[in-house]
């Protein structure tokens, strides 16, 4: 087997998108794995320092999760309280999409709901 250089692996296209539909918002979004970078980040807000940020938990994962055509982010951190907004049903049927595609376990979700 050969061994990736530096150029192959920054090149490489390596974050899945799924479409799902959502009849409560009237159509389909596109769902992305998150960066590393991003994942980071939403786990140091949820889980790191002396208090688990469980605000908003379901509105700031799918925010990092929702792209565009060009797998742009719609939405960016302010948005988040607008996301929060939406339908509870809607947000959590994308956020357990988003946490399939993302491989975030169930364990981590309910430790995150019990703080």
């Amino acid at each position: 087997m050969t061994l990736l250089n530096k150029n192959q692996i920054l090149s490489a296209v390596d974050r899945k998108a799924e479409d799902l539909e959502v009849r409560e918002w009237g159509g389909v979004v596109r769902i992305s794995t998150m960066s590393a970078s991003d994942r980071d980040k939403w786990e140091q807000d949820t889980y790191g320092g002396e208090k688990t940020r469980t605000e908003d938990f379901r509105a700031r994962f799918v925010a990092l999760c929702l792209v565009d055509e060009q797998g742009e982010r719609l939405f960016t951190d302010k948005d988040v309280s607008q996301l929060g907004a939406k339908s509870a049903a809607a947000l959590d049927r994308v956020f357990r999409a988003a946490q399939k595609l993302n491989a975030l376990g169930e364990t981590a979700v309910e430790d995150a709901e019990k703080n």
